[in-house]
C-alpha cells in the first residue's frame, strides 16, 4: 500500500482527509450507514469515488447504551466485507472499527490498513498487535463502556485529561518502536462526554502533535445543540463542525456523508487558498 503516513495528515491544500463510515450492523445509530455484504462493496466504492481517503468498516455498534457483540459475530460481519472491498479496490485504504484483538488481527489479514480502536488500546494485546504488525492505528478516548458511558460523565478538565490519556498511550507505542506518523488520536466526541465536554474539545485547536481525527457525524450533540432529534436532520450541524475542523487544522473527519463533506472542503479550500493552518 506504500507509505500511509501522508494519509493520516490533512491534504497539502488544507482540506481534512475523509473517512467514510461503513457499518455492517443492524443497530448503528444512523440507519443510512448500515450495510450488508451485498451492498457494502457498492457503498465503499461510492465513498472512494466521492472523495473518501479511508473506508472504516465496523461490526459492533458502540452508540450510547449499545450491548456488546460476541467477537465471533463481529468477525463474521467485518471480515467478509473487508475481503470483498479489498478485492474490488486493491489500493483503497481501509480501517477496521473494533476494540477486540482477534477481530483486528483477522481484519488486517483480510486487507485492512488501520485499526480504529474506540477503547483506546485498553487491551494490552491490542497494543502488542499494533507493534507486531506495524500498522496504522487510531486511538480514541472513551470514558467508561458504551452501555453506560453517557450516564453523568465527569471530568475536572476534559481537554487536558483526554489528551493526556491519548498522548500517554501513543508515547507507549513509540517507546515500543512504532512510527509516530502512523498514529492518529481521536478525542471521542460523544463517548463518555456531555454536550459541554464535547464543545470544549471541539473549541480547542489541537491537543497533540499527532494526527487528529474528529468523529462528530450526525451525533446526538446536534440533537441537544440544535433540537434535531432525528439523525436525518443533523447534516447541516455536522458540516458546520467540518468547516470549523478544516480551519482548526484537524487531519481526518470520520463521516457518513462523504460527497457533501468533500464538496464543502473543496469549496473552502478554493475560497481560502493557502490559509495558514
Amino acid at each position: 500500500m506504500g507509505d500511509l503516513r501522508p494519509f493520516l495528515r490533512r491534504r497539502p491544500d488544507g482540506r481534512c482527509r475523509l473517512m467514510g463510515i461503513l457499518n455492517v450492523t443492524p443497530d448503528s445509530f444512523h440507519a443510512d450507514s448500515r450495510v450488508d455484504l451485498r451492498t457494502a462493496v457498492d457503498r465503499a466504492m461510492e465513498m472512494w469515488s466521492s472523495g473518501a481517503d479511508w473506508v472504516d468498516v465496523g461490526g459492533e455498534s458502540t452508540r450510547p447504551g449499545a450491548e456488546p457483540v460476541a467477537p465471533d459475530e463481529e468477525m463474521g460481519r467485518v471480515v467478509p466485507v473487508i475481503e470483498a472491498i479489498r478485492k474490488a479496490n486493491p489500493s483503497g485504504l481501509i480501517s477496521v472499527d473494533t476494540r477486540r484483538v482477534e477481530v483486528a488481527r483477522a481484519a488486517l489479514k483480510a486487507g485492512a490498513n488501520m485499526i480504529n480502536d474506540v477503547s483506546g488500546l485498553r487491551d494490552p494485546e491490542m497494543a502488542d498487535l499494533v507493534l507486531e504488525q506495524g500498522c496504522a492505528v487510531c486511538i480514541m478516548h472513551m470514558q467508561g463502556e458504551p452501555g453506560g458511558m453517557q450516564q453523568n460523565p465527569q471530568y475536572e478538565d476534559v481537554y487536558n485529561e483526554v489528551y493526556a490519556t491519548l498522548n500517554e498511550t501513543a508515547e507507549a507505542l513509540i517507546v515500543g518502536g512504532h512510527d509516530s506518523g502512523l498514529i492518529c488520536l481521536d478525542p471521542g466526541i460523544g463517548f463518555g462526554k456531555s454536550l459541554t465536554h464535547n464543545l470544549e474539545l471541539l473549541h480547542s485547536r489541537r491537543g497533540s502533535n499527532y494526527s487528529i481525527l474528529w468523529g462528530v457525524s450526525r451525533k446526538s450533540m446536534f440533537g441537544q445543540l440544535l433540537g434535531r432529534t432525528e439523525t436525518s436532520e443533523r447534516l447541516a450541524g455536522t458540516l458546520g463542525v467540518a468547516a470549523h475542523a478544516m480551519f482548526e487544522g484537524i487531519d481526518i473527519l470520520r463521516v457518513h456523508d462523504v460527497q457533501a463533506h468533500s464538496d464543502l472542503l473543496t469549496t473552502l479550500a478554493t475560497l481560502r487558498p493557502g490559509v495558514d493552518l
